[in-house]
C-alpha cells in the first residue's frame, strides 16, 4: 500500500526499524500490542470514513436518513438546507458508501446503508462532549 511504502522509505520511521532484519549483534526489538493493533486496523479505510464524517451537514443529513428513507426534497425541507448543497453532500455520502439509493418514478431515496453509522454518531457525539468538560476541567 501507499501508507506502507511511505512509512518504509522513511528511515527515521520507528516501525520501518522494526521491520528490517537485526544485525549480528542486535537482537529484535519486540513488536508490542500497539502495533499489532495498528497493523490489524484498515487505517486507511478510518481515514476516508473520517473525511466524510468531518462535516457538520453531512453529519446531519446521515441522522436524517438513518431513522427512515427519504427523497432529496424531504432532507432539505427537515434540515432547511439548500437543495445543492443537500444533493452536493448526498453525492459524496454514496460516493464513501454510507448512504444507499433508490429510485422510484421521478424521485431517488437515500437511507442509510448501516444501522451503525447512526451508532458510530452516537459516540462521537458522547466522546467530542466528554473531551469538551475534560477541557473546562484544565
Amino acid at each position: 500500500m501507499y501508507i506502507d511504502m511511505l512509512i518504509t522509505l522513511n528511515p527515521h520511521c520507528e516501525r520501518t526499524r522494526m521491520l528490517e532484519p537485526p544485525s549480528r549483534n542486535q537482537t529484535p526489538m519486540p513488536v508490542d500490542s500497539a502495533t499489532r493493533l495498528v497493523d490489524s486496523l484498515n487505517l486507511q479505510g478510518v481515514a476516508f470514513l473520517s473525511k466524510c464524517f468531518s462535516d457538520e451537514n453531512r453529519l446531519r443529513i446521515l441522522l436524517c436518513v438513518s431513522r427512515k428513507e427519504k427523497s432529496v426534497s424531504k432532507i432539505v425541507e427537515e434540515l432547511g438546507l439548500s437543495q445543492p448543497l443537500v444533493s452536493h453532500h448526498l453525492k459524496e455520502l454514496k460516493r464513501s458508501f454510507l448512504v444507499q439509493v433508490e429510485r422510484r418514478g421521478p424521485f431517488i431515496y437515500y437511507r442509510s446503508a448501516d444501522e451503525r453509522v447512526g451508532e458510530i454518531l452516537t459516540s462521537l457525539s458522547s466522546l467530542a462532549e466528554d473531551l469538551g468538560k475534560a477541557a473546562k476541567i484544565f
